[in-house]
């Protein structure tokens, strides 16, 4: 069996077996389709031929091309679970990735919204529209919930728990979670699913919660487009629904929430994506203590 064969050995694995989601095996063939071309370009079309050396002349090649960290990191990632998958079912000898370190990349703070700029986009005047009432609800379900883009799509109606103020979320990996919705979230859905949704559900047998006005699922594109345009409108540029998620976390922490709450919350399988929340807590508690304390800045 040639590279290009265990390839799509590799990919039919992680669709069925491991129950990845179609984005995931997409990515991963985009990464590993490339590093396959880049290895039969050098001669290379047998997995037991793979060396450690063709591995880091790769990953030399990519940053050369000027590759982020992050990329860098996905690409040997990708190869390394690619390599592992082929010694696992026989189909090579080795693990030519297995002692190549991964690059570092920079630690960096997500963005994140003061509470004022949340209340500024929040409390905004929305257009007296279905869509208007639809934008709304996204904007306080991204920032109560603490929800990715696309797990806010995915939602149905039949995901809401109104009467225990809950939503049950699906996230990476087909992981459910349940998650808090509650004040102006709660309300905010309330008076969409009254007043906004029925206008935009022309078939009247579409199960999203969230429609576009053709009256099918709306798309992270579209929630995208709706974070930059109220976002603006309230003065904050660039909006990301993923900033929303940060600030969600962030302002948990920050209001004394215990970090394995926030952890459960956002559907973080490890406590180690969490910890990046404590940082930010930790800047925070620093400017307080400058801002308030009289002899901080002696």
């Amino acid at each position: 069996m040639d590279l290009e064969a265990a390839l799509g050995e590799f990919l039919s694995y992680l669709a069925v077996e491991r129950g990845a989601s179609a984005n995931t095996v997409e990515a991963y063939g985009r990464d590993l389709r490339r590093y396959v071309a880049y290895l039969a370009g050098r001669g290379v079309t047998a997995p037991g031929e793979v060396s450690r050396a063709d591995v880091e002349d790769y990953l030399a090649e990519l940053s050369s091309l000027g590759l982020a960290p992050a990329s860098l990191e996905r690409a040997l990632s990708s190869a390394k679970s690619f390599h592992r998958f082929m010694v696992a079912e026989q189909i090579a000898p080795s693990q030519p990735t297995a002692d190549v370190p991964l690059p570092k990349k920079p630690r960096r703070l997500p963005d994140v919204l003061t509470i004022d700029q949340a209340a500024r986009l929040l409390d905004q005047p929305f257009p007296p529209t279905p869509a208007g009432a639809r934008d709304r609800a996204i904007l306080e379900v991204l920032y109560g919930c603490g929800l990715r883009a696309s797990e806010l799509c995915a939602l149905d109606v039949s995901s809401l728990l109104p009467e225990e103020g809950l939503v049950r979320v699906w996230g990476k990996g087909g992981k459910e979670r349940v998650v808090p919705l509650l004040g102006t979230a709660a309300g905010a859905v309330s008076s969409y699913l009254a007043s906004g949704r029925p206008s935009l559900d022309r078939s009247g047998a579409c199960a999203a919660l969230f429609l576009n006005v053709r009256g099918t699922r709306i798309s992270r594109q579209s929630v995208h487009a709706i974070c930059e345009r109220y976002g603006r409108l309230a003065g904050i540029e660039g909006l990301h629904p993923h900033t929303l998620r940060h600030s969600f976390a962030t302002h948990l922490v920050e209001g004394g929430a215990d970090l394995r709450v926030v952890q459960e919350l956002l559907g973080h399988s490890s406590i180690q994506t969490t910890q990046i929340y404590s940082h930010v807590d930790r800047t925070h508690v620093r400017w307080d203590y400058l801002t308030a304390h009289p002899r901080a800045r002696g």
